[in-house]
């Protein structure tokens, strides 16, 4: 190839090396945009700094870090993990990958006052839709909420990814709206203190939980005794 041919290929290709490389964070990490917005990260993938066991001061052996991930390796030995810091209204973002069969779930505004998470705190199901034997699916708000039918299955809309793929979540909570998503598709929104949610918490197992969705603020918490799952990129930005 001649030297003046080989300079222009060069020089044409030049604009589309430069924007190889976007504003795109590491794994565990945050961008210099996300850190303007206001996003806080929750887990370095390095170590369990943040995060304690429900009312302890530690972290159980069942949680591991393995390969940039939080882990609930041994659900026997993990319990429940909640965040140091407690937050009002917020965006939640991570990314899980499930066992087979696995089910797991994350927990919102939990307080100490309550004998468990959910005893204080609603719970953004997780769970391998396939295998797992509860009936409550993932992405939904446990026993109170559940998206649409799709059409094309004539079962509730499922955007999972199968157990063992990455999958990734985006909750808002705020006193005016709640939405919950899986992969980047809304399954539904509520008002938590409306007519309608006391109506549904009334009907349910947590009609009896005088302390239940009560609190305005708290911890985040990920469940870790119903099975082995993963996290990553957890991250929150409060609102």
């Amino acid at each position: 190839m001649k030297p003046t041919r080989f300079l222009f290929l060069a020089t044409a290709l030049l604009p589309t090396l430069c924007l190889a490389a976007p504003d795109e964070a590491k794994p565990n990490t945050l961008t210099d945009k996300e850190k303007s917005e206001g996003w806080k990260l929750l887990f370095d993938g390095k170590s369990l700094d943040g995060w304690h066991n429900f009312k302890k001061a530690d972290v159980r052996p069942g949680w591991v870090i393995k390969d940039g991930s939080l882990v609930c390796a041994d659900p026997h030995n993990a319990g429940d993990i909640v965040t140091k810091d407690q937050f009002a209204a917020f965006e939640l973002q991570l990314d899980y990958n499930i066992s087979e069969g696995g089910n797991s779930g994350i927990i919102f505004h939990v307080t100490d006052e309550g004998g468990a998470v959910w005893a204080t705190g609603p719970e953004f199901q997780l769970e391998d839709n396939a295998k797992a034997a509860d009936p409550q699916r993932c992405g939904w708000l446990y026993a109170l909420y559940q998206p649409p039918v799709d059409p094309k299955t004539d079962k509730p809309l499922d955007a999972t990814k199968p157990a063992g793929e990455w999958n990734h979540v985006r909750l808002i909570v705020t006193p005016e709206k709640c939405v919950h998503e899986i992969n980047g598709v809304k399954y539904f929104e509520y008002a938590m203190g409306s007519e309608d949610f006391k109506a549904r918490v009334a009907k349910s197992k947590f009609g009896s939980m005088p302390l239940f969705a009560k609190s305005g603020k708290g911890y985040l918490a990920l469940q870790g005794d119903h099975g082995s799952i993963s996290f990553r990129n957890i991250k929150v930005r409060p609102l």
